[in-house]
């Protein structure tokens, strides 16, 4: 909901400069907070890991208004990513622990979706929001939203058998609590599609002003909505042919999309563009987390999701960097930026055009 607002509220705050670190920061604690919340769910169950998360955006969301000067904006852009840190981590798990085998990536499909429909709505309504009123209703609103999170959290049951009694030891870790080794293949994969989402998250509200569109939101609406139906379709599909088959043609999109992104000179090209790109982050987003439950052990299951998303906020945050490097605040750069990020996503294709085998872990009778 905030993020088509975060780059003109720090230009007015005199920090045009760190356009840059708005995902950045976001991201880079929400990766180090990863292996924290992968040991956590395995240890004292999926619940009490979404509730932190969920608490930490209700409360940093209301803070921004409170903290109106650009170290304080940036230390709540960090602070704000322990919430993606750990919602996701337990969520996913939480999914993966009651969904039959052979409907993984169908069961992820529908995850995704539900998240999607979150970021569909949340920049369109923050964006609408943004131009009714000042930026503070924009940051009460959406740290209003996970107060509801909360409240479906306390109706869930933990799916986490054995659950421990949370301790200091458990944020003691070991060297192999912070990555799981067997999913380390699509989690790479991941990083590179997911450097394109980070480019589009800094870049796009700029590019959208460039082009005279009112609604920095707009972009990320039509993304989110058209990758909506597929996610579905993605996801069953990968459970009858193979994860590796849709991650090709989820990257070989990417590269499409943002090519013509680099490209476009109007809102209807670029909306378009937005389209391509939304069925390309449908594709691999549930397909991924399908491959890496398939290749993850049961008691390990939570390292594993916070592998995956260690990979996915590197992505994000790496793009975030560099297109806001790369970008300087010169629009002539845009084109720059974007074929750099269809770059990226032509390497993940040619990885998985060298993968020639998938490998699972066969699910226990």
């Amino acid at each position: 909901m905030i993020i088509p607002e975060l780059p003109e509220y720090l230009t007015s705050l005199g920090g045009e400069d760190y356009k840059g670190f708005i995902i950045a920061l976001f991201t880079l604690s929400a990766g180090l907070s990863r292996p924290f919340s992968g040991k956590l769910a395995d240890k004292i169950g999926r619940i009490p890991v979404m509730m932190i998360g969920a608490s930490v955006c209700f409360v940093v969301g209301m803070l921004y208004p409170l903290l109106s000067f650009v170290g304080g904006f940036l230390f709540l852009r960090f602070a704000h990513g322990f919430s993606t840190g750990f919602t996701p981590t337990g969520a996913s798990a939480y999914v993966a622990d009651i969904v039959p085998y052979q409907k993984r990536g169908e069961a992820m499909g529908l995850f995704s979706l539900f998240g999607s429909m979150g970021m569909a709505a949340g920049p369109a309504v923050g964006g609408w929001l943004g131009t009714l009123f000042s930026i503070d209703t924009v940051f009460y609103v959406s740290a209003f939203t996970a107060i509801f999170s909360i409240l479906i959290l306390l109706k869930l049951k933990e799916t986490l058998p054995n659950k421990q009694k949370i301790s200091w030891k458990m944020f003691q870790l070991q060297k192999d609590e912070i990555i799981e080794k067997r999913v380390l293949v699509p989690s790479g994969i991941l990083f590179l599609c997911a450097f394109s989402f980070g480019v589009v998250l800094t870049i796009i509200p700029d590019f959208s002003t460039h082009l005279d569109i009112e609604n920095k939101g707009l972009f990320f609406g039509v993304f989110t909505v058209s990758s909506l139906g597929i996610r579905l379709l993605a996801g069953k599909t990968s459970d009858r042919y193979g994860r590796v088959p849709v991650m090709r043609a989820a990257s070989a999109t990417l590269v499409c999309a943002m090519a013509l992104i680099a490209f476009a000179e109007s809102k209807f090209a670029l909306l378009g563009s937005g389209v391509l790109f939304g069925c390309a982050v449908g594709m691999y987003s549930p397909t991924t987390a399908a491959w890496v439950i398939d290749l993850s052990l049961d008691q390990f299951r939570g390292r594993a999701l916070a592998t995956m998303y260690i990979a996915l906020e590197a992505g994000i945050g790496i793009g975030a960097l560099v297109s806001g490097f790369l970008f300087a605040n010169s629009p002539e750069n845009f084109r720059l930026v974007f074929l750099t990020s269809a770059g990226f996503a032509g390497l993940a294709f040619i990885f998985l055009i060298l993968i020639k085998k998938e490998n699972r872990i066969p699910e226990a009778i």
